[in-house]
């Protein structure tokens, strides 16, 4: 599958894909799908977005394309990943993969982060598994992920829980910890939801300029087109575990194609209208 980064001059071809998804499904153990054959792919410095309401299979989806997915769940289909077949494949051989090749940022930084371990030993975790980072050589790394994203003290910082910073603040520390070994994906699953409006355009920012320095690839999962408009160049439309419309961001808004995609607009406009009238 071809990849293509869409810009001011049209589509231009781009690098080999990082990712590539062919006919992935998700289904429960009784044969229930969750997920019907979907297909994309994504190449580095490239930025796509799933886009659905809550239940749409979006989140399963970017959960499958590591491994990560619940219990009592199992895909189908095909996703090579940096050329790695992740579907069928044994638990050791997707552990490299996670935070050195693609990594994730999850929507509720509070269950994301461990309460009961200090956050710098979580930073270091990735640093030390896939890096081989120790001592002086480890601590330097760690205060230099969490500077990155914008954290003030990062000394401070990596000796608290997460239950003694803002949600802000920890959302910022996923994203060092996810980011640490400069991985050429990242997944960010409605990474802002949780976050007031002001705090969220300021981790949508750092999402953006981080992406933006290192050329990685983004899969950006959400349901607001307001942030996917801002977000990605390129976008897949999720009802029910299909997809039922695709092409590059702007097209969608301005001339959707699927009445379900329209009306996630119209939705959209609706609510952006209501909130200049407050």
């Amino acid at each position: 599958m071809s990849a293509e980064v869409i810009g001011d001059g049209g589509a231009v071809r781009a690098e080999a894909p990082i990712l590539e998804v062919e006919g992935l499904s998700v289904a429960t153990r009784d044969g229930s799908a969750l997920v019907h054959d979907v297909s994309f792919s994504l190449a580095p410095g490239e930025r796509l977005s799933l886009i659905g309401e809550s239940g749409s299979g979006k989140s399963l989806t970017s959960f499958a394309l590591t491994g990560l997915l619940p219990e009592g769940l199992s895909s189908s289909g095909s996703v090579v990943l940096d050329g790695v077949q992740v579907v069928g494949a044994r638990e050791r051989d997707l552990v490299p993969l996670r935070g050195r090749v693609a990594s994730t940022v999850f929507q509720e930084p509070m269950t994301a982060l461990d309460p009961l371990m200090r956050l710098g030993r979580q930073v270091a975790e990735p640093l030390r598994l896939h890096l081989g980072l120790r001592g002086d050589a480890l601590r330097s790394a760690v205060l230099e992920a969490l500077a990155e994203v914008g954290l003030p003290e990062p000394e401070r910082i990596a000796r608290a829980y997460s239950w003694e910073i803002s949600g802000g603040q920890r959302q910022r520390v996923a994203i060092a910890a996810a980011l640490a070994c400069r991985p050429r994906l990242l997944i960010a699953d409605e990474p802002t939801t949780a976050l007031d409006v002001t705090v969220q355009a300021e981790v949508l920012a750092l999402i953006e300029r981080l992406v933006a320095e290192r050329g990685m690839a983004l899969l950006f999962v959400s349901h607001d087109l307001a942030v996917v408009s801002r977000m990605a160049q390129r976008a897949l439309v999720l009802r029910d575990g299909r997809v039922i419309e695709e092409g590059p961001v702007q097209t969608l808004l301005r001339a959707p194609q699927a009445p379900y995609t329209a009306e996630l607009v119209r939705s959209a406009r609706e609510l952006d209208a209501a909130l200049e009238v407050r």
